[in-house]
């Protein structure tokens, strides 16, 4: 499984046009997962996330997580998250996950992270969204369940 965090001021989810969902100040998940992966790290990733230490101090130094800082998440399923440009012009997506795993998959790990207590909103898998948000930083970080 891959997440690829971004540090953000907001974020508003569109779909058809329609505002689907919204987040204040917080981080942007942008979830993806590969074939053979199962939800036995969801947790893992989840904890990784709302944890990892990517937000100011009051010194200004990169102290606090995003329960310290009481942030909002939104997440929203990416398989391109895995998409393959070793071999030509155009990305192969071989390594994504199948979409009926795929969504099982991200429907846990938005339940997962929603048991941080922080307000959680996600996307539509499978949709097609046009995202909005305001980047803060820029801070943006991948995470990848093979490396730990």
């Amino acid at each position: 499984m891959r997440a690829l965090i971004q540090r953000t001021k907001g974020v508003k989810v569109f779909i058809n046009n329609d505002l689907h969902s919204s987040s204040q100040a917080g981080l942007l998940v942008l979830f993806g997962t590969r074939e053979g992966d199962t939800a036995d790290r969801i947790d893992k990733l989840a904890d990784k996330i709302v944890n990892l230490r990517i937000f100011e101090d009051s010194a200004g130094k990169m102290n606090l997580s995003l329960l310290d800082i009481k942030g909002e998440l939104m997440v929203v399923s990416q398989f391109t998250l895995y998409a393959n440009t070793n071999k030509g012009r155009r990305p192969s997506f071989n390594e994504a996950q199948n979409p009926a795993d795929a969504e099982k998959l991200y429907e846990r790990f938005v339940t997962e992270i929603s048991k941080s207590g922080l307000k959680t909103a996600s996307g539509r898998f499978g949709a097609s969204m046009d995202i909005h948000f305001d980047n803060d930083g820029p801070v943006t970080i991948l995470l990848d369940t093979d490396d730990y």
